[in-house]
C-alpha cells in the first residue's frame, strides 16, 4: 500500500471503533430500558426532576446551538410539543457542556421556545443517558419513565408523531 492509500485506515478504525462504543452505549441504555434518574438545571435555575415528569410522555433532546441540525429541526420539535403538550407531552431541551449559556438563553429567548430548556454544564446528563455525543440526539419516555425511542439526528416528524400518539393515550 502506498503511503496516500493508507490515509484512510486510522479514520476509518476510528469510525468503527467510535460506531461500536456508540452500539455499546446504545445497548446498554436499552438493556436498563429505564430513563436515567437526572435532576436537569433549567436555564433559571430551576430543577427538572425524574419526579416531576413521572406519569408523562417526556422528549429529552440533546442539542447545541452550534448544531445546524439541531437549529433546523427546532421549529419541527416546537410544533410537535405544542401539538402534543395538552396531552401529556413534556419536553426537556438540553443544551451539551460545551454550549455557552448565554447562547442557550439567548437562543430560547429569541425563538421564544416553549419547552423547558436545561444546560449540561457538567456533561453528566449526557453522560447518564449513555454518553451523548452526537447532536441532535432525542429520547422518548413512556409515562413509566422507559426509554421507547432513540433518534441520532432529525427524527422522521410523522413517524416520531405516530409514537407518541400511542404513548399519549390512556
Amino acid at each position: 500500500m502506498t503511503s496516500s492509500s493508507k490515509a484512510w485506515v486510522k479514520p476509518a478504525i476510528a469510525a468503527v471503533l467510535l460506531a461500536a462504543a456508540g452500539l455499546a452505549a446504545y445497548s446498554t441504555l436499552n438493556s436498563k430500558n429505564s430513563a436515567p434518574a437526572v435532576t436537569f438545571v433549567g436555564i433559571k435555575g430551576e430543577k427538572i426532576t425524574p419526579e416531576s415528569l413521572r406519569g408523562k410522555v417526556v422528549m429529552v433532546n440533546f442539542w447545541a446551538t452550534s448544531c445546524t441540525t439541531c437549529v433546523a429541526e427546532m421549529p419541527q420539535m416546537v410544533d410537535t410539543y405544542n401539538k402534543y403538550k395538552d396531552k401529556g407531552l413534556e419536553f426537556v431541551a438540553v443544551a451539551m457542556k460545551y454550549d455557552a449559556p448565554n447562547y442557550v438563553v439567548n437562543f430560547t429567548e429569541t425563538r421564544q421556545l416553549p419547552f423547558k430548556v436545561a444546560l449540561d454544564v457538567t456533561g453528566e446528563a449526557a453522560k447518564a443517558y449513555g454518553d451523548v455525543a452526537m447532536t441532535p440526539t432525542t429520547f422518548v419516555i413512556d409515562k413509566d419513565g422507559k426509554i421507547i425511542k432513540r433518534y441520532v439526528g432529525q427524527p422522521e416528524f410523522p413517524a416520531l408523531h405516530k409514537l407518541l400518539e400511542e404513548h399519549l393515550k390512556g
